[in-house]
């Protein structure tokens, strides 16, 4: 350990006049669904004062509701009534007994709401939601301002050190604030003045009531994202109105849900929008907060070094590792546990209304009920597979106190992980193995690579760990046994090279993956390694100077180097099973790339001519140089059968036990569940 500081912009406090942060990291909000429920709220404080802990410098909360009709599900939920502030004391308390600082999220959904209420300033239905708001009166308009005043005053006497206000990501504020959905003729709508007077009232009046000593972020939407968003002088305008109305700190917000603009997802570049905090950083004289896709010390420390902004938002890498901050403080920025931005266990399970947690760290929202305390009695442990599940399991039992061999035939730890990282776009993965490494090293557990093991030489250990992981599903067609047909192991550890035009047999992730992979050019960077690279791809205008960041903007994606052709039996559309929230972005990369998918094919036969396929009961010929099989994956059961069959007893965790829809968020948790109990 050392106590050089290596972060010195990142660590250093923030002096707001009335309070000081004691360093540059907000904690943003996100979602957890503990905030859903009563029940809920110790968990929640739980989950929040670990982050507290971590030394972080500011936590938000995620959204809580002002009232009914601001509630974004139908259970209404919120801060309201006084009767719902003793269970935000519980988060405030336990924040501050554990030292740290935390505001309280306002969040209206507006139209983005999922009940029958809602409310906007006009009758427009959004995209990604079931019911059409209602359009307020000016009365009505007035009644919610009057909302989110009570919340300010109510998070007050919760023991909240301030509040966000979110004006940002197309939620009601910022609803009222464009004429994407804003389509008024009265004093709410029309001109840009009238547009953004809802936020100024809400803000000077949050302001009045919670008196000068009280922290009010002001969640400002600097890049909409949409032809019809603000031009770049409305956003300057919003922010000098909320310096003025009095905003302590102005964040970022990027994009809104419905934009067809990725903005958080694996394959955006690190911090690839702290340029548009940047340009407005000079405008306003209160600090201003950047957000997306910062998941190191180093990418956090470089942004501040520059001057794009004055702290730094994280919310999912807090997810990842609730000591962020202090082990970046302390030197050991090699043993964070890196957000991979996969989005599996927190966006996706927060709009599937399941509880937020975290690929790489289970722990996550889970604080009060898996933990990886010291064994009671340290035993011999065997991991056989050292893949996302293998690794999970041996590390932390190694850090109970169990003596743990990890047993791996190839020569790398990693399993898919190591397929998955040369996947554009997902080149994160690589850190998740650093990461892994260090622990298998920290923890003292001895590996063994290169080293295929029998039931035998499994005798005499106190615990067996089976995680074989899997085989690729084999499929009966004709002509499989073709030198043209390839497994996706081949191509994706580069054994083999297919030719310019290639059929991909299933279209799941495995399918979805190989096509990206085989759409880029080797020696060519792909746009998530670089921000104006990327800015091409999706068509965002970096100068601001096209309405909303895009109007007018032509997206440049660069074409598939190869033909290729991604197919799948089950009729619709490809892609469907994918990620809730980023299955949509693979599907449009591919298509903007001119993959062509195709659902609701018969495979007929292989042979030298290539694939032959009936779609809709058309006889078609894919004249490809290489057919490669996707078809999903089987557990690789050899070996526990084998220990089943000389009495052994062991555990089956990962691929191993359950192929089907296997994926790592299902191995990681698995081995940890496991490795925290045995």
């Amino acid at each position: 350990m050392t106590t050089e500081n290596h972060y010195p912009h990142l660590l250093e406090p923030l002096d707001l006049g009335f309070t000081t942060l004691r360093n540059r990291v907000l904690m943003g909000s996100m979602h957890t669904g503990l905030e859903d429920h009563k029940r809920d709220f110790p968990r929640l404080a739980a989950y929040f004062a670990e982050r507290a802990a971590g030394e972080v410098g500011l936590i938000v909360t995620g959204g809580i509701a002002p009232g009914v009709r601001g509630s974004a599900l139908p259970t209404p939920t919120g801060l309201f009534s006084r009767l719902q502030v003793p269970r935000h004391k519980l988060v405030s308390s336990a924040v501050h007994d554990a030292g740290g600082k935390v505001c309280m999220q306002i969040l209206h959904g507006g139209r983005y709401s999922f009940h029958p209420m809602s409310v906007a300033p006009s009758a427009i239905q959004s995209p990604i939601t079931p019911f059409k708001p209602k359009a307020l009166s000016a009365k009505g308009v007035e009644k919610q301002i009057r909302n989110f005043v009570r919340a300010t005053r109510l998070a007050r006497e919760a023991g909240y050190d301030g509040v966000e206000i979110m004006g940002s990501e197309g939620y009601f504020i910022n609803e009222f604030t464009t004429t994407h959905v804003n389509k008024r003729t009265d004093e709410w709508g029309g001109s840009t003045r009238n547009r953004y007077r809802i936020a100024e009232e809400i803000l000077s009046r949050c302001r009045e009531v919670a008196g000068h000593d009280f922290i009010i972020i002001y969640r400002l939407s600097m890049l909409d994202l949409l032809p019809d968003g603000n031009r770049w002088d409305e956003i300057v305008a919003q922010a000098k109105m909320a310096e003025a109305a009095g905003a302590t700190l102005i964040n970022t917000g990027i994009g809104w849900h419905e934009a067809r603009i990725p903005t958080i997802a694996t394959m955006v570049p690190r911090g690839a929008f702290s340029w548009v905090t940047a340009r407005l950083r000079p405008e306003v004289g209160v600090p201003v907060i950047t957000t997306n896709r910062i998941n190191t010390p180093k990418v956090a420390e470089d942004i501040l070094a520059r001057g794009d902004a004055d702290m730094v938002s994280m919310a999912r890498p807090l997810l990842a590792d609730p000591e962020f901050v202090k082990k970046a403080r302390e030197g050991r920025a090699d043993e964070i546990n890196i957000c991979i931005a996969c989005n599996q266990a927190c966006l996706d399970h927060t709009f599937s209304r399941k509880t937020c947690s975290c690929l790489v760290n289970p722990r996550a929202c889970r604080e009060t009920e898996l933990n990886y305390l010291p064994a009671t009695q340290s035993k011999t442990i065997a991991v056989v597979g050292a893949g996302p599940a293998g690794l999970a399991c041996a590390s932390i039992a190694a850090h109970r106190g169990h003596q743990v061999s990890l047993f791996e035939q190839s020569g790398e730890i990693g399993g898919q992980f190591n397929m998955a990282k040369k996947i554009p776009g997902k080149a994160e993965f690589a850190a998740s193995l650093a990461y892994f490494r260090g622990e298998l090293d920290r923890s003292g557990v001895k590996v063994h690579l290169d080293t295929a093991v029998s039931a035998g030489d499994l005798e005499g250990f106190d615990e067996i760990v089976l995680a074989t992981g899997v085989f690729p599903r084999q499929i009966e067609l004709q002509g499989i046994d073709h030198k043209k047909v390839v497994s996706y192991i081949d191509v994706l550890n580069e054994k083999v090279v297919p030719g310019p035009r290639v059929a991909i047999i299933g279209a799941g992730g495995i399918g979805f993956d190989v096509a990206e992979f085989l759409s880029h050019a080797k020696d060519h960077p792909d746009s998530s390694q670089s921000s104006e690279a990327f800015a091409r791809e999706w068509g965002i205008d970096i100068t601001l100077e096209a309405q909303g960041g895009v109007k007018g903007i032509e997206p440049q994606p660069p074409a598939s180097v190869r033909d290729l052709w991604l197919l799948q039996r089950k009729p619709g559309k490809p892609g469907k099973t994918l990620g809730k929230t980023t299955g949509w972005i693979h599907r449009l990369s591919l298509r903007k790339r001119g993959v062509q998918m195709l659902g609701g094919v018969t495979y007929e036969h292989i042979d030298d001519q290539g694939l032959h396929i009936s779609v809709g009961g058309e006889q078609r010929l894919l004249a490809v140089d290489h057919v490669v099989i996707c078809a999903g994956q089987v557990s690789n059961r050899s070996l526990a059968d084998e220990l089943e069959a000389q009495g052994l007893s062991c555990h089956v965790i990962g691929g191993a036990k359950k192929a089907a829809e296997l994926d790592a968020k299902y191995a990681i948790a698995e081995g940890s569940e496991l490795a925290a109990k045995i």
